[in-house]
């Protein structure tokens, strides 16, 4: 059977109008169509491929993106959109800030396009000379006020530039919401450009942070400056760093949960769950880092999903971009407010200055997964991954293009980070059974499990309204140590998602009985959480792809020989019509 039928039979298509990007205004529109995400039809000139032509002037080099292989690109569809294998593609490009749009319609209408230059320049490596920075735990520098200072001024600086100047705050917060939000589309098709829930997400963001850094050290002439990170990982760092409280700073933001300032500590599993006491949450919080990183020992499982030019927005987000960094997004933004402003939805998540802190702990732990045990701990080098760039505005206001090929090495990039201890790299001591009955679910949902008996999935998509129970077969059980350590076992969860609210689901195998742990048990090996974009989504879907590994938790439930697994999906945030479960699979690969 073709691959195109495949995909029309297993996902249907949905492909957004064609349209000339020339013919965008520079100028925030007055109305905007805004472009649903769609797949590829497998047609030899995709339906979504704008032909337009490319000025010099006003594009950046694309000569290494050998751009005529995108008539040949297979987006990702359905199910086994992940696993079908990919045609020769070609890499996301930079986008045309010519086309930018108005991202978001939460209130006003809000503009976050960047200023347009003609002038691009390519990125050049900072002197092998030049100073090494480092970025230092935010919690062990809080009592250090010059550092405090420094990085409040610098901030402080940041918001007094001109609104024209491509390094002020708001243009720095706007960056993040151009990329996230719609603002711009795949130049050359009609399709969103989207910088998480692929494996765009860290090096994207590890860019990011490079240029805002740059900027601050330029602002306070201290070429030495590097950010703090947020140690949420570490339990003397598991609350909001003090430096980001204090309401006399450039530092604080007034939209964040209240009931979520220090000394509360974070809850990286789950925007829901109370424990009886700390110590149970901090344990909680390291098995919810062990199964994150340590656990997701292969590429697609950490990075997520491949994501090429003409592919759909968002097919599939790594571990550490679903937990804990989606969480700790939601646990700090204010309830209050819309969608959880600011840091709670991605089009205002940079106004806030601790998001930066936050993204500087999830890039180190990308380093940090690289030197971890496991001969599939590496970078991808699939040229559509390493050849994908983006723009920034650089320390000196000029715009660079870069590639995620010279974002795999930060020494190269002259920062790294204070060495901390890590207490969440040993296993952590799991049970079977809920401990606290916060972790439960509700009686309804009990009632309503317990009445079914656990079967195949089906051919059929299922609300997560409740509690959904199916018997999953095994592409081959009781495999070999040798064959676990080349390969993993992956449970592939076909989901569709709203991409306006926060929807959160946990996946267990395996459960006796009707109670269900939380991540330091034997049986949890996930969850799915998704942020809200903003409201001008509201209504629209985006399907993706959930990636959970079985090796470890079949081995700790003694299930290395069975036939099948039963899969246990415990609805928590967002149920009903905001998720639909439309496939399960188990399949083996890196």
């Amino acid at each position: 059977m073709p691959l195109s039928t495949i995909i029309s039979s297993t996902y249907p298509s949905v492909f957004s109008t064609k349209i000339n990007p020339l013919s965008l205004s520079k100028n925030p529109p007055q109305s905007t169509t805004y472009l649903p995400s769609c797949i590829r039809s497998g047609r030899d000139e995709p339906s979504n491929k704008v032909n337009k032509p490319i000025t010099k002037s006003s594009k950046p080099d694309k000569s290494l993106n050998n751009l005529d292989r995108r008539d040949v690109l297979l987006g990702l569809g359905g199910l086994y959109g992940a696993t079908l294998g990919r045609a020769e593609a070609a890499p996301i490009t930079p986008p045309d800030f010519t086309t930018c749009k108005t991202a978001t319609d939460d209130g006003p209408p809000t503009y976050c396009c960047p200023p347009n230059t003609d002038k691009i320049k390519q990125f050049v490596f900072p002197s092998s000379s030049s100073t090494m920075r480092q970025r230092k735990a935010a919690h062990l520098v809080t009592k250090d006020m010059e550092y405090v200072e420094k990085y409040n001024k610098a901030v402080s600086l940041m918001k007094q530039l001109p609104d024209s100047d491509p390094r002020n705050f708001t243009q720095q917060a706007n960056v993040h919401c151009a990329y996230c939000d719609g603002a711009y589309t795949q130049d050359g098709y009609t399709v969103e450009l989207q910088v998480h829930a692929s494996w765009l997400f860290f090096p994207w963001h590890r860019w990011y942070l490079y240029f805002y850094e740059r900027i601050l050290a330029k602002l306070i002439d201290d070429e030495t400056f590097a950010l703090p990170f947020w140690n949420w990982d570490s339990a003397q760092g598991m609350t909001i760093p003090h430096m980001f409280v204090d309401k006399t700073s450039a530092l604080y933001n007034s939209l964040r949960d209240a009931s979520h300032q220090p000394p509360t500590i974070i809850d990286l599993g789950s925007s829901t769950t109370s424990y009886s006491t700390d110590q149970e949450l901090i344990h909680s919080n390291y098995a919810t880092m062990y199964k994150q990183v340590v656990q997701k020992a292969t590429p697609s499982l950490f990075f997520g999903a491949a994501y090429s030019a003409g592919s759909t927005a968002e097919p599939g987000a790594g571990s550490v971009e679903n937990v804990p960094h989606n969480i700790v997004h939601k646990w700090t933004g204010d309830p209050n407010s819309p969608n959880g402003q600011d840091m709670g939805i991605l089009y205002s998540a940079a106004r806030d200055p601790v998001f930066f802190a936050h993204h500087g702990n999830v890039d180190r732990l990308w380093t940090i997964w690289k030197t971890l045990p496991g001969k599939n701990r590496k970078d991808f080098t699939d040229t559509d991954y390493l050849d994908a760039s983006f723009l920034f505005y650089d320390e000196n206001a000029e715009l660079v293009q870069v590639k995620v090929s010279d974002a795999l090495d930060p020494s190269k990039l002259r920062y790294g980070y204070q060495e901390v201890e890590i207490l969440w790299k040993t296993k952590p001591t799991t049970t079977t059974t809920a401990t606290t009955t916060s972790m439960l679910p509700t009686k309804k949902a009990l009632a309503e499990t317990s009445k079914k008996k656990a079967g195949e999935f089906g051919s059929n998509p299922r609300q997560l309204g409740s509690i959904i129970r199916a018997t999953v077969k095994r592409p081959k059980k009781s495999r070999s140590k040798v064959e676990k350590e080349n390969e993993e076992e992956i449970l592939v969860v076909n989901l569709e998602l709203s991409r306006d609210e926060f929807v959160k689901f946990d996946v267990y195998i395996n459960v006796e009985g009707e109670k269900f742990g939380g991540p330091a048990s034997s049986n949890f090996i996930g969850s799915s959480v998704h942020l809200p974009h903003s409201n001008v989504m509201k209504n629209m879907k985006v399907n993706t792809l959930l990636r959970l590994p079985l090796n470890e938790a079949l081995e700790d439930l003694g299930a290395e020989g069975d036939d099948d697994v039963e899969v246990i999906i415990v609805p928590k945030a967002g149920k009903g019509e905001k998720i639909t479960i439309k496939g399960i699979k188990i399949e083996i690969g890196v």
